[in-house]
């Protein structure tokens, strides 16, 4: 099992990077406001024109992007507390450490592309042009949420509360991913971006982590 989700998260790996040089290079037109260049923008200009933008979906969005952020730090919290107790950190329960340690590469993801610009938003927020690509709401929801349904999965010994609680969770990453679709503050590439390098991200963690 454990090769088996290493070779999918490297597929998926392999994926983002074939996605990212795609929408870097081929179709690149000015369709984005103040005509900045978008990659594959015939399928982004269709599917921007269907969604159209819908503000009051980006912000709830945005403001439930908190829920993830606090996910992180308590599970941080949670080794501190850990590393305290047990007095040396190499007595942190392991799937802590890794997921710790994943926490920061997906960091390093976000403050890459944050320099490393692929795409602009197709609208301007509060006036300015700002980096989407990959999907940074989708990135962190798709790469926290996931792993803390593993975390808990493990420490929630009650079968019916673990059941709601991931199903809750599933519920809740669901409408986010597609919310931000469907908001029209991202180009339809942004969003299979931020999947295909969460997905290949998670599978990863699940592979050390096991």
């Amino acid at each position: 099992m454990k090769r088996k989700n290493l070779c999918t998260a490297c597929g998926c790996l392999a994926g983002f990077l074939l996605w990212t040089v795609l929408v870097s290079r081929v179709d690149v037109q000015a369709i984005g406001p103040k005509g900045s260049p978008v990659g594959l923008a015939g399928i982004n200009g269709w599917f921007h024109g269907l969604t159209g933008v819908h503000m009051t979906l980006y912000t709830i969005t945005d403001w439930l992007g908190l829920i993830p952020l606090a996910v992180v730090l308590g599970f941080s919290l949670l080794g501190l507390f850990q590393w305290i107790i047990r007095k040396r950190i190499v007595k942190v329960d392991r799937s802590i450490l890794v997921l710790g340690v994943y926490y920061l590469v997906v960091l390093g993801c976000f403050l890459f592309f944050e320099e490393w610009v692929v795409n602009y938003r197709p609208v301007l927020i509060d006036g300015v042009l700002e980096a989407s690509y990959p999907s940074s709401t989708t990135l962190l929801v798709m790469c926290v949420m996931p792993t803390a349904m593993m975390e808990l999965g493990g420490k929630i010994k009650h079968p019916g509360i673990r059941r709601w609680v991931i199903l809750a969770m599933s519920i809740f990453t669901a409408f986010m991913v597609m919310g931000r679709l469907v908001s029209g503050v991202h180009w339809l590439t942004d969003i299979v971006g931020g999947v295909l390098l969460s997905a290949g991200l998670v599978l990863l963690y699940r592979s050390f982590k096991e």
